[in-house]
Formats: structure tokens, C-alpha cells, sequence
């Protein structure tokens, strides 16, 4: 709706896991050299965690766009499954075939496994989401972590879910699957307004953008406190402004438009919240007096070079 009065080809802060989009921060990159050490090397479990909306489906869908036609890529997103559901699914990703109980699913997979590997192809189960998966499933995955050769594990497993991931695999009944992990890693929010400066450029200019100071300094200045750095509160922050600004005519977004979008999805900074748009704060109040304050700095300072007597006369008691 809005593309066209700023001169985009399309829209640039879709909600959508959009590989296209990618924008690699430092935590990114870690990340991504972490997945493809693991993967390459045939290190077994590998476990990524973020908070909400900072970016793991769309970092695992970039990798799985540039993996090589030779790996085969098992993807599950939907962790609310029970231990059949979870094995019928494995099976039918991996395209492993005449089985109807789960020994001969193992056995057949075993068989396909070992075949691939002794090929030197990869085989890689990656499960989004992971926080929600029953303890029952994370034991048959431990279970699946098993199928290795005397170098390399056969079967590559990558777990990515939120912070209460970890919380999950520290539970005392899953330590043997905990011990499996050969890495761990982190995706962060950005760190800083430079840093979602540069994000929203880039989102601008993959979406065709003739310009990049659609968003004024402290419109991005206000985005960052209002977002805590996360690229999805972001997306909606920016997709929302632009849209605003657009029926207003603006041709370019105010920190006034950030200021109403984020009042309105209750993403206000929690010093801001109570406090009217726009109004500026007052400066608090003083608790000392002039004299008082003087008294104060005095005292605290102590008797000059020489003094004998305290630079503030002490109060006789009534």
C-alpha cells in the first residue's frame, strides 16, 4: 500500500522468516560458522537458542537455501508431536521406506544412514522450536544421536528454540541427551541504535528502496528502546510507521509516528509508559535547599588545611 509512495519495490519489514532479508550481526555469524562447523565436521548435537523474533528461522531457512544438493535436510517446526508422530515424520522427510513398526524404522534408517555416510553425504534432522518438544521425544533423539561411525556421528541434529531451551535440556532426567551437545550457541538481539541503523538500511534497500533516510535519526533512536533490539518488534514497529506516515503524507517517519505505533502495540520503552506523547519530563524534584545543599558539600568536603573547627557548626540539641 505504501511501497510505491516510497519508492519500494516491496514491502521491507514483513513478519514473514524471509531468507532474502537476512542482515548478519556479529551474533549471526557465530551462529552460521557454528552450523556449518557442526554440520561439515559431523559433531552430532548442536543447540541454538534466542529470545522470541530474533531470527532463528530465518537464519536456519538461508542455510538450508545454500546447503549442498548432496546434504539431506529433514525440517520440523512443529514440536507438539507425540513419539509416532515424530517418527513418522522423520521417516517421511528422509525418505525412508517399508517399515510399519519402530525397530524396523530404526533398522531402515540405520541402513540409510551408514549408506550415506560411507558416501561421505551429510544427513541433517534440524527441529525449530525445540522448547515445546516432550521429554519423551528429546529421548528418542538422544536415541537417534547414537548412529555414528568410529569418527563422525552419522545423523546431524540441530535443536533451536527459545531461551527455555536450555531451561528444558537441564532438566536431570535429560543429562545424558545434555552431555550429547558438541555445541552451543546464541542468537542476540542488536546491541545498539547504530547497529538497527544499519539492519533497517539493509531491509530498505533489499526491498528496492531509492533512499534510506525514510526513517529520520530519531525515529531509529526511538525504534530501538521501543524494540530491545529485536528484529521482529522492528519489522512491526517499521511496517506499522510506514504505513501511518504514508495516510498522513510523511514523507519521511518522525520519532512522534514510532511514538503513537509503539503506544498503540504497547511496546512503549517502560520509562516512557504513563507519560503522555510528546510531553517532556520535568526535571525531578530537589530535596535539599540551596543552604542546605551548600551545607552539605561543605561537610562533606571536611575542615580546610589548617582548620580546627568543622566547616559546618554542629546543631545543639534542643
Amino acid at each position: 500500500m505504501y511501497a510505491e509512495f516510497y519508492g519500494l519495490k516491496e514491502l521491507p519489514f514483513a513478519l514473514t522468516p524471509d531468507p532474502r532479508f537476512i542482515y548478519f550481526t556479529p551474533s549471526h555469524t557465530e551462529v552460521m560458522a557454528n552450523l556449518h562447523y557442526g554440520i561439515e565436521s559431523g559433531k552430532g548435537l548442536v543447540v541454538v537458542t534466542g529470545e522470541v523474533g530474533t531470527g532463528k528461522t530465518t537464519i536456519l531457512r538461508w542455510m538450508m537455501q545454500r546447503l549442498d544438493r548432496t546434504v539431506l535436510v529433514a525440517y520440523i517446526f512443529n514440536p507438539r508431536l507425540s513419539v509416532a508422530e515424530f517418527y513418522q515424520h522423520v521417516a517421511t522427510l528422509l525418505d525412508v521406506q517399508k517399515w510399519e513398526t519402530k525397530s524396523e524404522l530404526l533398522l531402515e534408517l540405520g541402513r540409510a544412514l551408514e549408506s550415506r555416510h560411507s558416501r561421505g553425504l551429510r544427513t541433517v534432522l534440524i527441529i525449530d522450536e525445540a522448547q515445546g518438544l516432550s521429554p519423551h521425544v528429546l529421548e528418542e533423539i538422544r536415541l537417534l544421536s547414537n548412529f555414528e561411525s568410529d569418527t563422525a556421528k552419522q545423523l546431524q541434529i540441530v535443536l533451536t528454540g527459545q531461551p527455555e531451551l536450555r531451561e528444558v535440556l537441564n532438566n536431570p532426567d535429560l543429562r545424558q541427551l545434555k552431555q550429547r551437545i558438541a555445541l552451543r550457541c546464541v542468537i542476540k538481539p542488536l546491541p545498539n541504535v547504530e547497529e538497527t541503523d544499519r539492519y533497517i538500511t539493509s531491509r530498505l534497500l533489499v526491498a528496492g528502496a531509492e533512499r534510506t533516510d525514510i526513517f529520520s535519526p530519531g525515529a531509529i533512536d526511538y525504534i530501538f528502546r521501543c524494540s530491545d533490539g529485536i528484529p521482529r518488534n522492528i519489522n512491526n514497529l517499521c511496517d506499522n510507521a510506514l504505513l501511518a506516515a504514508y495516510a498522513a503524507g510523511e514523507t519521511v517517519v518522525g520519532r512522534s509516528v514510532i511514538e503513537d505505533i509503539a503506544e498503540t502495540f504497547d511496546m512503549l520503552p517502560r520509562s516512557d509508559r504513563g507519560l503522555p506523547s510528546n510531553e517532556e519530563r520535568e526535571a525531578p524534584a530537589r530535596i535539599f535547599s540551596s543552604s542546605g545543599r551548600a551545607e552539605l558539600w561543605a561537610a562533606g568536603n571536611g575542615p580546610a588545611e589548617g582548620e580546627t573547627e568543622p566547616a559546618v557548626s554542629p546543631v545543639p540539641a534542643e
